[in-house]
């Protein structure tokens, strides 16, 4: 493991509500820092609040006159009161879309499946959520360059809120990405590098880094500040909870990169049942991979408590994480409550990303179309009641992986300026 140097504590760090950083395995406490492990059994570190309590009436009112952005759940979150004042780009608070037309052509009832489009974040997908929560405690811990590993939407995120933050960026991808990732990490200006490798190759070389002296300084938003970093998906639950009326759905579809989404979803849930915003209901979470990535939905389907690594070979490259961290948590989370974990060909996924844009006029990027093909093919299995509320995750926009639509996207016909010519193509 990289060494750990705690910077800060408690005493000298603004981090809202956040009171220090829990172990999720053994419950041991720390100082707010950079730190990312547990010292004692090296579990995963997540952070821990002092909650407002007593009055969520009040607590829901304030939440609902804040901006229409992430800030509006500051109160909930690892950042100071002030941040909405401070240069960021302000993600989140994005739509929830009734989607009738899909839910026709799914078999789902009326008025019973939503997509969460968060595409419309300000780098098109929902990384910016995440950055944005990494990069107030990258303020508070000091550090001046922000880094991180990424499949392509986080280098892409991190570049442009380090950008408008003022901050130094230096991020690592995998060397064959998607072209539009490349280059929208490129366009802001900060330095990218390629490694020859796959993802899991990027994460550990980014590991050494924060161990070695030409890592000083450095916040890797992934890594040494993944606690915080992994506060940002909450807001996913905040938000779709809130847009439907302060209700938790019956069923959420959720991408499985490297879990972490999914498990900061679930607990978002938890925080507004036990802060009373929501009624304590049951729900069912169902996490969706791709084929050719499917270490946690072979782990599901086996029984298996422990996720077995896999070299990754699929098109839903954002999604193409072979050794998942959060995948045992995954695993818990969906056993626990109800739901499951499947996984689609590379050919579903495609025929899912069309099938969103012909019937919602939604683009998503491969990942959604992983979403929205697991969560076909568990209603067709009857894994999912068409009859409740179900929410379907989409990630990213579809002009992030046009290589993946573009051999079946492509004209209906080509024409000479006439209106003979149009006739004889069949289209009148």
């Amino acid at each position: 493991m990289a060494s750990q140097t705690v910077v800060t504590t408690t005493d000298t760090v603004d981090l809202g509500p956040a009171a220090g950083l829990s172990c999720r395995e053994c419950g041991e406490r720390f100082a707010l820092g950079p730190i990312f492990a547990c010292e004692i059994c090296f579990g995963p570190l997540e952070v821990a609040y002092d909650f407002p309590s007593g009055d969520p009436e009040g607590l829901r009112k304030q939440i609902e006159n804040g901006p229409e952005n992430i800030w509006r759940y500051a109160p909930l979150l690892p950042v100071p009161a002030d941040v909405a004042g401070k240069p960021n780009l302000n993600p989140g608070w994005t739509k929830l879309v009734q989607a009738d037309n899909l839910a026709r052509e799914l078999g789902v009832e009326t008025g019973k499946l939503y997509v969460k489009d968060d595409s419309g974040n300000p780098t098109h997908s929902f990384k910016d959520r995440v950055v944005a929560q990494a990069i107030e405690a990258a303020r508070a811990f000091g550090f001046t360059t922000l880094s991180c590993s990424s499949t392509g939407n986080l280098a892409g995120a991190v570049g442009a809120a380090a950008a408008r933050a003022g901050f130094r960026s230096c991020v690592f991808i995998p060397h064959d990405l998607e072209q539009g990732k490349v280059v929208m990490a490129a366009v802001y200006g900060g330095e990218l590098v390629g490694i020859e490798g796959n993802y899991d190759d990027v994460n550990r070389f980014c590991s050494e880094l924060i161990g070695d002296p030409a890592g000083e300084g450095w916040g890797f938003v992934n890594v040494n500040l993944r606690p915080y970093y992994g506060e940002g998906s909450k807001t996913l639950a905040y938000e779709i909870c809130e847009q439907l009326g302060w209700r938790i759905p019956d069923q959420i579809v959720i991408p499985i990169a490297s879990g972490s989404q999914l498990t900061k979803i679930d607990k978002g849930l938890q925080e507004l049942i036990k802060l009373g915003l929501v009624e304590d209901r049951p729900y069912k979470i169902f996490g969706a991979q791709a084929e050719g990535c499917s270490p946690v939905s072979v782990a599901f389907k086996a029984g298996h408590d422990v996720v077995r690594p896999q070299k990754p070979d699929t098109i839903a490259k954002s999604l193409a994480i072979g050794n998942p961290a959060d995948g045992p948590y995954v695993l818990d989370i969906c056993r626990r409550t109800g739901g499951a974990v499947e996984d689609v060909t590379d050919e579903q996924i495609v025929d899912a990303i069309k099938l969103l844009a012909r019937t919602e006029g939604i683009f998503t990027e491969t990942a959604g179309g992983t979403t929205l093909g697991v969560a076909k093919k568990l209603i067709e299995a009857g894994a999912i009641d068409p009859s409740l509320t179900t929410v379907v995750i989409n990630t990213g926009d579809g002009l992030k992986t046009l290589d993946a639509v573009a051999p079946t996207a492509g004209m209906s016909a080509v024409i000479r300026p006439n209106l003979d010519s149009f006739r004889e193509a069949g289209l009148a």
